[in-house]
């Protein structure tokens, strides 16, 4: 619960900006290019931050910047209600997305190195179904702020700050990993932890001991390890860009399929829900299905859905909405072994890094992705613009089709190794050998 308010926030500041966009559009008259800079700042963000977050999580630990990235996302938050020009607005969201950013291999580091191999799946996949419930909570009260007057987006982008302050409390005194300590030679506070948390019998005999090979940050590009690197980054990529850019102009997108009004908002709210329902579904199923039975299925129905809907961008209304939610609920797959995957792929002592370094690739996507969103309404239209993102979800499906690895019923250690001991070969895994 306390890893999860991460990805709660991270839901709940990209998708309050869509429907904040309506009111600050015309008051602070946003050209295209301005709503997708703004629309992309947060993402931008993301990608500085999961990387430099990574990187200093592995050096110093879980722990303290555990609670030092929410409360930067407080600070920026309260002050985002003072903004009067989109450069301001922009550099500040650029900030809280930076601090997001961080959290995503903090707290999924953190999460992993707790969890038996039996929950692994579950758990980190559901960190995913948070950050649906902080999105469907976002377009909540946006809805609610809309009726304040003209100021309601200001409100409406200071708000994170409440739930912020509650998980920062909440955070306060989680215990530091036991296997950070202990690959660091710290061996006598990792069995304090482990005696902490497991149980007076707990001993460090208990972490089962990982293979060391070549991987400092600087070998995860050229060892093994950068075949894994690359196909989580193509992966990650492929399933946020098309996402992130119906959250942060969802209401747009909606008025474009002639959901007008008010109905284009409650729309988005309902599709929320149906992400959170799929990624619901999707954690039931990732232990049966296996990680790349899941992901495969995931991004080739996902895709046609979105094929579909560029296909016919004026179906009626019922259609559309169908069309959507199919999308949603399918889409939940690749959603949850965005943390999954990373975390079970990479050793301890990289594994943050890895995280963020693959976070913040697939950020640059999605911040490309959702700066075009505006321009791409405009100049292909609604079925050109929904064909896109259903190509970029099909090259995920190809991408995992030649490279998606099966970790299922693997401890931790072997999920990491390059060579697991469980008899599986790069070919029955349906991998390269460099995956």
């Amino acid at each position: 619960m306390y890893s999860s308010g991460g990805p709660f926030l991270d839901g709940y500041v990209l998708s309050i900006i869509g429907v904040a966009m309506v009111q600050i559009t015309p008051q602070l008259d946003l050209s295209d290019s301005a709503q997708g800079l703004i629309g992309a700042s947060a993402l931008i963000g993301i990608f500085l931050g999961a990387f430099v977050g990574g990187w200093l999580t592995d050096k110093f630990g879980r722990q303290l910047l555990y609670t030092i990235d929410l409360i930067a996302i407080i600070v920026c938050s309260v002050a985002q209600f003072w903004a009067a020009d989109p450069v301001w607005l922009f550099i500040l969201r650029l900030l809280i997305g930076m601090a997001v950013g961080a959290d995503y291999p903090i707290a999924t580091s953190l999460l992993a190195e707790f969890t038996p191999r039996r929950y692994r799946g579950p758990l980190l996949g559901g960190l995913v179904v948070m950050w649906f419930v902080g999105a469907a909570t976002a377009y909540v009260v946006g809805e609610v702020l809309l009726s304040v007057g003209d100021d309601g987006w200001r409100w409406m982008l200071a708000s994170a700050t409440l739930p912020a302050t509650i998980i920062v409390l909440l955070r306060h005194g989680t215990p530091e990993s036991p296997r950070w300590l202990a690959n660091k030679g710290r061996t006598d506070e990792a069995e304090a932890v482990l005696k902490q948390v497991y149980g007076p019998d707990a001993t460090i005999a208990d972490l089962t001991a990982e293979e060391h090979e070549n991987v400092d940050v600087k070998a995860i590009m050229r060892s093994g390890y950068g075949g894994r690197m690359l196909y989580i980054s193509v992966f990650w990529t492929c399933s946020v860009v098309p996402l992130f850019a119906i959250y942060a102009f969802g209401p747009k997108i909606l008025d474009a399929l002639q959901l007008e009004g008010g109905l284009a908002n409650i729309g988005e709210a309902l599709i929320t829900v149906m992400f959170l329902l799929g990624c619901v579904i999707a954690l039931l199923g990732v232990n049966r299905m296996g990680r790349r039975t899941l992901v495969i299925h995931s991004f080739v129905w996902s895709g046609l859905a979105l094929l579909l809907l560029g296909i016919f961008p004026h179906a009626p209304s019922g259609v559309i909405m169908t069309l959507f939610a199919l999308y949603a609920i399918i889409i939940g797959g690749t959603q949850i072994l965005q943390w999954i995957y990373p975390n079970e792929l990479f050793p301890t002592e990289v594994r943050g890094s890895a995280v963020g370094l693959a976070s913040s690739v697939s950020r640059i996507g999605a911040a490309v992705g959702t700066y075009l969103v505006p321009v791409a309404l405009t100049s292909w239209g609604i079925g050109g613009t929904m064909i896109a993102a259903a190509a970029i979800s099909l090259v995920g499906a190809l991408v995992s089709v030649l490279w998606a690895p099966e970790t299922r019923d693997m401890a931790l250690h072997e999920a990491a190794a390059l060579h697991p001991h469980t008899g599986e070969t790069a070919e029955t895994a349906g991998r390269p050998a460099s995956v």
